[in-house]
């Protein structure tokens, strides 16, 4: 119970102290600030409206917003979240990471590390089903899922222009990446 209280203080500090178009995660007990661009929204932007073309504009999809995840001191703000139908906010107020069925990471260059590591390896840990990367740098797609005992079990590279068909995971859709603009 320790952990979360001191997670959920660094986070509330982080509303007051994380500057304007900037983006603040807690990964492993440390904070990292990176400044946000446009490329990164325009890749959430595009995805969230390929999300809400399928499920619909009642489905719970979020970004940038706070959620706890296993292992110490990691309270992400994803880039974007999908949560099943039946999803509610747990005592505190946030969203459980048990109810998440899709996380999309789009890699700045101060966090990459994070993305490929501890938050991959948190979202596995916490049986996140679908787990997408980013890559505006390389143009590239990791897509993980299958998780299991802390790892995600399958993994797909695809570069910028291909389908990530999802259509045999929870989400059931594919997601075109042919409109995603490179750093």
């Amino acid at each position: 119970m320790a952990d979360i209280i001191e997670a959920d203080e660094m986070f509330e500090l982080l509303y007051e102290i994380t500057p304007e178009d900037f983006k603040s995660d807690v990964a492993g007990g440390a904070i990292w600030m990176v400044p946000n661009r446009d490329t990164r929204w325009d890749i959430i932007a595009n995805v969230l409206s390929q999300l809400t073309d399928h499920f619909g504009k009642v489905s719970r999809i979020m970004h940038d917003v706070r959620l706890g995840l296993p292992g110490y001191g990691n309270v992400f703000a994803p880039d974007l979240f999908k949560l099943t139908s039946g999803a509610e906010h747990d005592a505190q107020g946030h969203w459980r990471y048990q109810d998440v069925e899709f996380v999309l990471e789009v890699i700045t260059r101060g966090t990459a590390d994070n993305d490929y590591g501890k938050k991959r390896a948190a979202y596995a840990a916490g049986g996140v089903p679908v787990h997408t990367i980013v890559d505006p740098y390389v143009g590239q797609c990791r897509v993980h899922t299958q998780p299991k005992n802390g790892e995600y079990r399958f993994r797909r590279i695809l570069d910028f222009g291909e389908p990530i068909d999802l259509t045999d995971t929870v989400l059931g859709l594919t997601i075109t990446t042919d409109e995603f603009p490179r750093d």
